[in-house]
């Protein structure tokens, strides 16, 4: 049996057989349906979809070559086309909106050179820095680099058809990273392909690497070290293995919310009604609007959520001593007990705004809040969302986020694959620094991993 790939423009292979549960919400078919019907995704908000679709076919000459066999033959190709292994998704993209892994001082380098950097090739969740799974796979199956280097062979042949620079997998898995990365180039590959390119062959006519870029973020774990590494039985618990005066800053911040008139409150799914929607909303596109700045997501879409997943849906709210709305902060959330995340069920935060600014309220809605929702729950982690130092003097811990990128210009490549590998020294310097920085006293401090 061989693998093939075929390019298909719209979601029909979602029907063509039974598909793995996604390691996070965000690449649920219902998320990604919420996008598409709300227009997030799509040619008009510059995120045009491909999906590269990997399906096994029949080796014919592991077959009997009597003539009687031959329909058999074929009717077996077809069938096992029809049986898809695994898709990933490419965007089409002129910007760099939605994506949170910069890549502008690379855009600016090609536009010096008279060189053009639009369009470029992006897979993602869409408006979502969480890392996780980047290709859907059959009922069954399991990724791995022949399905990897499949689908990457679908990825050139797009950025071959619409002439892009470049593709970019953001906040991709380690594993994924591994396979992806297994091959690193060296010096000489580089020079062999500036020699093909001078002699006058297409940049797509050679194998180009794929770059590892890596960053840092912040993940909250329920892991009481103090108590044989059990999950945390309250908020409380979590403070005690914090150093004291962290604890005094924390408990500070709280009353400071307290003491303003504000109390906050937590719905989940179904109990959400249309009037907190607006609310939450109208508190969203607030956090847009300070900056000058429209937001990604209408209103519209984070309904859609509400009815189409509702149980992965948790809003908290900031409510004023009249009782009314001041702030949201909406969070998606695995189920404990799902077969895809074991013991991995993570509580990500992900939309906030408020209407005016209030002493500390960021901190109790979109941080306490969601710890307390995370012990009461058994959740494993916490994921708050991208970039921000204040998270870590709240216990959470710096991990590596991994991105992938293949340039397709050789001209280009020996100088960001350089930009690349002392990008990855920095962060892994800077890991350890915030790792230094970490509130914990010493018998809860977690160990160092520099990979992770």
């Amino acid at each position: 049996m061989s693998l093939e790939y075929a390019l298909i423009n719209d979601t029909s292979w979602q029907s063509q057989t039974e598909w793995q549960t996604p390691d996070t919400p965000f690449m649920s078919f219902k998320f990604w349906q919420a996008l598409a019907d709300t227009g997030a995704i799509g040619e008009q908000a510059g995120w045009l979809p491909i999906f590269i679709l990997v399906h096994r076919v029949a080796d014919a000459t592991n077959s009997a070559d009597s003539e009687d066999n031959t329909d058999t033959l074929v009717d077996d190709a077809v069938e096992n086309a029809l049986q898809p292994v695994a898709v990933m998704p490419v965007f089409i993209k002129g910007h760099h909106r939605g994506e949170f892994v910069f890549d502008h001082a690379w855009a600016e380098a090609y536009a010096r050179y008279g060189v053009d950097y639009y369009p470029r090739l992006v897979t993602s969740a869409p408006y979502t820095p969480i890392t996780g799974q980047r290709v859907w796979l059959a009922k069954g199956e399991t990724l791995n680099e022949a399905i990897l280097k499949t689908a990457i062979s679908g990825v050139d042949d797009i950025a071959q058809q619409v002439g892009a620079s470049s593709w970019h997998g953001l906040f991709v898995t380690p594993e994924l990273t591994d396979m992806a990365t297994a091959s690193m180039p060296t010096d000489s590959d580089i020079e062999r392909a500036l020699a093909a390119q001078d002699h006058g062959l297409e940049p797509m006519a050679i194998d180009m690497p794929i770059l590892e870029r890596q960053g840092c973020q912040f993940l909250w774990q329920n892991k009481d070290l103090l108590q044989d590494a059990k999950a945390f039985a309250d908020f409380d618990a979590f403070l005690m293995t914090l150093r004291a005066k962290k604890r005094k800053t924390i408990r500070a911040e709280r009353r400071k919310v307290a003491e303003q008139g504000i109390s906050c409150q937590r719905k989940c799914g179904d109990t959400i009604t249309d009037e907190d929607w607006k609310a939450f909303y109208h508190c969203y596109v607030m956090t847009y609007a300070v900056r000058g700045q429209q937001p990604y997501l209408t209103l519209d879409f984070f309904k859609k959520l509400s009815t189409t997943m509702p149980e992965h849906l948790m809003l908290a709210q900031a409510l004023d001593a009249n009782g009314d709305i001041i702030a949201s902060s909406l969070f998606l959330y695995d189920k404990p007990d799902s077969d895809n995340v074991d013991d991995k069920a993570t509580l990500y935060g992900r939309y906030w705004g408020a209407l005016a600014d209030y002493d500390s309220l960021h901190f109790e809605l979109c941080y306490y809040q969601g710890l307390e929702f995370a012990i009461e729950q058994g959740l494993t982690y916490f994921d708050p969302g991208t970039q921000g130092e204040h998270k870590l003097v709240r216990g959470f811990i710096p991990t590596t986020t991994h991105s992938l990128h293949r340039i397709y210009d050789p001209r280009f490549v020996p100088a960001i694959a350089d930009f690349c590998r002392k990008d990855r020294l920095y962060m892994a310097q800077y890991r350890q620094q915030a790792f230094d920085a970490l509130p914990f006293n010493a018998d809860n401090m977690p160990q160092f991993d520099g990979n992770k």
